[in-house]
This record gives structure tokens, sequence and C-alpha cells, in this order.
């Protein structure tokens, strides 16, 4: 029994060694290269403050509301919770887009990494998913609307479509406990699909600023881009704290401090500022001059 232990225990070290201590990385990349890291810390901040918010969200459309009020004022630190998975949420973004035009600028999308680039779409599909029924659970005036208006974009494939959505014949409490529920097991999907993602830029290694394939210009990941990534981290941090602690309504919309009316239509229906047109149109813009 002791020796199948210690195979284990050995299997994991070896994988460990191979995948985050020794593996081989192209000796001139950037800090453009941080972002991936940063990423997948994004993930784990807002899987873990998601979880705590779980504990005191009550996802009922009468009670959803107060609730999100009580973590903030009578939950113990609710209110630093509460606001690092709402930033967190914009900063995950943030992190994705500077990553995604990395990977378009520097051509990563090529052979042989055209599987790695189709995860990370995967990945990024997965993350406005989540995002958007994340945006619903507050139950403020553009959390209803919000969703109204993008359920019933779905129409186009036949109404039964958005019924199955709504869980009924409107946006209700049916449809809240199933964003609840998606919202909750999504970013597990993500974090398998990041491992996915690993798993594939490992097998093809990592692209470089010069696109040039090279097999001896290489370098152990640890300690050289390990010390990187931490001053990418640390920078992070700093900028992640500025939105946090000073300004963490910045990036949200007033009106979602408004509790749900569905009487009551909003002057303007938007959704959080990373679903706007600027980043998608810039995204496709880059990718078409990439390609040209």
């Amino acid at each position: 029994m002791s020796g199948h232990v210690r195979w284990n225990k050995d299997y994991v070290l070896a994988i460990v060694d191979s995948h985050l201590i020794d593996y081989p990385s192209p000796i001139n990349l950037s800090y453009a290269w941080s972002f991936g890291s940063l990423a997948g810390i994004c993930l784990v901040i807002q899987i873990l403050t998601g979880i705590f918010l779980a504990m005191h969200y009550t996802p009922h459309i009468d009670l959803a509301f107060a609730s999100v009020e009580h973590i903030m004022r009578d939950v113990n630190g609710g209110w630093l919770i509460r606001y690092m998975h709402a930033n967190g949420a914009s900063m995950f973004f943030i992190v994705v887009y500077c990553h995604i035009f990395r990977g378009l600028y520097y051509g990563s999308y090529m052979a042989p990494r055209e599987l790695l680039w189709c995860s990370g779409v995967v990945i990024f599909l997965l993350m406005m998913a989540t995002a958007f029924m994340g945006y619903v659970l507050p139950w403020g005036q553009m959390s209803f609307w919000g969703a109204t208006v993008i359920t019933n974009l779905f129409s186009v494939a036949g109404q039964w479509v958005v019924d199955w959505l709504w869980g009924g014949f409107s946006v209700d409490n049916p449809t809240l406990n199933r964003f609840f529920s998606l919202h909750f097991l999504m970013p597990f999907l993500i974090a398998g699909m990041v491992l996915a993602h690993l798993a594939l830029l490992h097998r093809d290694g990592s692209n470089n600023p010069l696109g040039i394939e090279s097999s001896g210009d290489k370098i152990s990941f640890y300690p050289y881009y390990y010390v990187k990534d931490l001053f990418s981290f640390m920078l992070f941090v700093v900028f992640f704290s500025v939105f946090l602690f000073y300004y963490p309504n910045l990036l949200g919309h007033p009106d979602n401090y408004i509790p749900a009316n569905p009487m009551v239509t909003p002057h303007h229906i938007v959704p959080e500022w990373y679903f706007l047109r600027a980043p998608s149109r810039s995204l496709v813009a880059c990718y078409i001059n990439r390609l040209t």
C-alpha cells in the first residue's frame, strides 16, 4: 500500500516538475505572455468569492435583491467579497482581452496551435455566458431587463427556446433559479477547459515574439518566468485594488441598485461594459488586420 502511495506521489511530483518547474519556455518571452497566468488567478478569485457569496444569496425574485443587500451590510466582510466578485469579473475580461489581443498580434492562432486557439475561444464563450447569468442574479433593474432583452434574442430559433430558458412565459422565478444554478456550475466547466488549454499549450509549446520555432533556445519556467509572472501579479493586485477600494461601483450601472420592476422600463437597457461593442469590434478589427 505504501509503495502504491509513493508511486502516486512521485507521479504527481513528476507532472508538477514537467509542467511548472522544468517546463521549457522560449528564451525571449515578454511580459505580454503573463496575461495567461493572470487569467488563471482571476478564475480562482471568481470561484472562491462566488462560493462564499452563494452561502448567503437567495435565488428568489422576492428575496434576491434583499439578500445581496444583506451580504453588503450585515455579513462580516461581505462588502469586500461582493465587490471582489463584481469587479473581479471586469478584471477577468480585461486580462482575457489582453491575452486574446496578444495571441492575435503574434499569430498564436496559426499552426501548430489551432486546437489551442479553439480551446481558448470555447473558454471565452463560457466566460460570456457565465458573466451574463451572474449579471442577472442581483435582480436589479438592469438585471431583469438585460435578461429579458438577451433571452428574447433566442426567439430567432423559435419561441419554445425562449420559453425553455425562462421556465415559463416571462422572466420570473424559474429563470432566476436556472441562471443561479448554471452560474455556479459553469466556472468549474471553465476550470476544466483551462486544464485542457494548458495541456494543449504544453504539447505544442509557447509561441514567441519572433514567431520562429526553435527547440534550442529554451529555458526552464522556474525561476525565470515565475519571477516575471509574480511581478505581473503584483502590478495586477495594485490595479485591482484601486477599483476595489476606491471606485467599486465605477464599472457597474447605477440602475442595478434599484430593485427589478417589470412595470418600469429603464431609459437605457445596457449590458456590462465588457459586452459593449467597443471590445468586440476591436477584437474583430485586430483579427482582420492580422489576417490581411
